[in-house]
């Protein structure tokens, strides 16, 4: 009878080859955020590399635009994820805050990940982090701390809409890092049925929603 032997393990890539991609993502999210439509030579170049070794870890330009934006996704979702508060409101405006401080460096590049053709596998990276948002906005409901008139998925998507025109804002306009922060809490708070002055009085007088230039 004949015998079938199991196939080795993968083997783990080689430390070189593992420091050579992360020097690439890192060298492309940059690269991006400066100049968008961004050759891979200039990619390249930036990470100390060459193209072909780009090719050796990924096909092509879209390969590498997918695997730079699901990545900050993912670790976008990741710090999201800690975010908490006993105040609903309060916690909406920090996911806006948490997002501000770790995408406004790279504000062309995100948005392009959020709206643009690589949208679908960005949301899958961010799904986590969507589903928090609505369990916190159902929270704010029960509470009676956040409008009750839409359905939750639809307002999920409009809180989550309002940072992302913020981003769009800053984009254009060159927002600093301490507009930015506040309008981002703005912007959610409004979405989620808060007043203007509502929501400015609870930022001004919640300290966990203070801007500390540290941290941006």
């Amino acid at each position: 009878m004949p015998t079938t032997s199991t196939p080795p393990p993968p083997r783990a890539p080689r430390r070189d080859a593992a420091e050579n991609r992360e020097a690439i993502l890192v060298a492309a999210a940059a690269e991006l955020n400066e100049d968008i439509d961004a050759s891979l030579e200039a990619i390249a170049n930036r990470a100390g590399l060459s193209r072909r070794a780009i090719y050796g870890h990924f096909a092509t330009r879209d390969d590498l635009l997918v695997a730079v934006f699901t990545r900050g996704a993912a670790r976008l979702a990741a710090l999201l994820e800690p975010v908490s508060h006993r105040d609903a409101r309060v916690e909406i405006a920090l996911f806006g805050a948490t997002l501000w401080a770790e995408v406004e460096h790279v504000r062309v590049a995100a948005e392009l990940a959020v709206r643009g053709p690589y949208r679908e596998q960005v949301g899958d990276a961010l799904e986590p982090a969507r589903r928090r948002l609505r369990r916190t906005l159902e929270r704010g409901i029960v509470a009676g701390q956040v409008r009750e008139d839409i359905d939750l998925g639809t307002l999920s998507r409009l809180v989550e809409n309002a940072a992302v025109s913020v981003l769009d804002e800053a984009t254009r306009t060159g927002l600093s890092r301490e507009a930015g922060h506040r309008l981002v809490m703005l912007a959610g708070l409004s979405a989620a049925g808060l007043g203007w002055r509502e929501a400015d009085t609870l930022i001004a007088q919640a300290p966990e929603l203070a801007f500390e230039e540290a941290s941006a």
